[in-house]
């Protein structure tokens, strides 16, 4: 499997949003790192093996009402 890093862009307003989506970023099949970046702390950047992008977008939208995903490179 290739790794490759996800970055979705968030609109979220407080601290238990924010640990909402990393919850739910966190669980997805084959993610091996999640962080913030972003000045508001607005993209979540996961890190995985085989990680299904869009799923976990969707998830994150279903939660959390928007989740853009931004993009999905191969890291080598």
């Amino acid at each position: 499997m290739m790794q490759q890093k996800i970055v979705i862009k968030l609109q979220v307003q407080c601290d238990k949003c924010r640990s909402k989506a990393m919850k739910i970023a966190a669980v997805a099949d084959g993610v091996i790192s999640v962080a913030f970046e972003g000045e508001d702390k607005s993209k979540v950047v996961m890190t995985g093996d085989g990680t299904d992008a869009a799923t976990v977008a969707g998830r994150l939208r279903k939660k959390l009402g928007y989740a853009d995903l931004l993009s999905v490179e191969e890291v080598k």
